[in-house]
């Protein structure tokens, strides 16, 4: 398991928790409860991810991610950065399975707008731009009738990236204001950056004229860069591209990019230019590249281009 300035990222992700925790329970201390009528009912609003402002550090959290409403109260998730993300609530007794890019169940809305709390009930794909090659909402909203603690998941993010949605009786105080969330929700988005910031810096460390980092995250943020993107060899030199990352997969894709970038085309071992893909890299992967001829070889993340995930190898003599 990686490293990152001494802390794990499974102690990464419990520093995030508690750091919400905290913001929460300052919210809740300075506003206190909000009072419920019981023959009325609200909508709340969850963001989806988050995002630095050049889309580099994509964060990996619904803001909040614990949330207690009433019964017949609506929650609404809003798209919150470029990264696809969705809002699903498995069946009972489904297990979370690795995300299919090739499944509508997945890939589409699933279930009505009521949610009967016990039913497959999925978003569809959320990013807030158009992600090429995908279809894509910016919101989805779903009304809770029934009492209970409902778990909810990013299909593509898996286990990292969980919700939860505590519905009580109608007329229950609520413990916190939309006021709350947010602000909570804000102090959370810093420390997320603040993670990507520092696993940027890690990564550059790892990174040389021979080996260049595809992307990487650590369970609360993932960089969405090429790290070391430009790099500078001579003619017969081999560059190593590595996933070095723990949940996403992405490509390094030299020209025209193929009708299917999930499958490896072309020749890595002799690269004289022209159309290369390595196939989906997933975490731990890597990709040799040995370069027989002199120019500049741009490249990209076929899956991650649309953030700026990009580069470019110049080959001299």
């Amino acid at each position: 398991m990686k490293h990152y300035r001494g802390t794990t990222p499974r102690s990464n992700k419990l520093a995030f928790i508690v750091a919400f925790a905290v913001a929460l329970l300052a919210s809740l201390a300075a506003a206190g409860p909000a009072s419920a009528d019981e023959g009325s009912h609200r909508t709340w609003q969850v963001q989806v991810g988050s995002e630095s402002r050049d889309q580099e550090i994509q964060g990996m959290a619904f803001l909040p991610s614990e949330i207690f409403i009433n019964k017949r109260d609506t929650i609404t998730w809003h798209a919150n950065s470029a990264e696809i993300h969705t809002v699903t609530f498995l069946a009972s007794g489904q297990s979370l399975q690795p995300f299919n890019p090739f499944s509508n169940d997945e890939l589409l809305k699933r279930g009505g707008d009521s949610y009967d709390g016990h039913s497959y009930y999925n978003s569809g794909l959320l990013a807030n731009v158009d992600v090429p090659g995908f279809p894509d909402a910016r919101s989805y909203s779903l009304s809770f009738p029934r009492e209970g603690d409902f778990t909810y998941y990013c299909l593509v993010h898996g286990m990292v990236m969980k919700g939860t949605v505590h519905v009580r009786d109608r007329g229950t105080d609520y413990p916190y204001s939309q006021a709350d969330y947010d602000k909570a929700s804000r102090a959370q988005e810093r420390s997320i950056l603040r993670d990507g910031q520092q696993l940027d810096a890690s990564l550059a460390q790892q990174a040389s004229n021979h080996k260049v980092i595809a992307g990487g995250d650590d369970g609360v943020a993932m960089v969405m860069r090429f790290v070391r993107p430009t790099v500078t060899v001579h003619v017969g030199d081999t560059v190593v591209f590595a996933n070095t990352g723990m949940d996403a997969p992405h490509t390094v894709t030299f020209g025209t990019e193929p009708a299917n970038i999930f499958a490896p085309s072309g020749d890595r071992s002799h690269f004289n230019g022209g159309d290369l893909n390595s196939g989906i890299m997933w975490p731990g992967d890597e990709f040799a590249v040995t370069f027989q001829a002199k120019g500049t070889f741009e490249y990209i993340c076929a899956l991650h281009d649309y953030m700026g995930m990009v580069g470019k190898v110049r080959v001299v003599d």
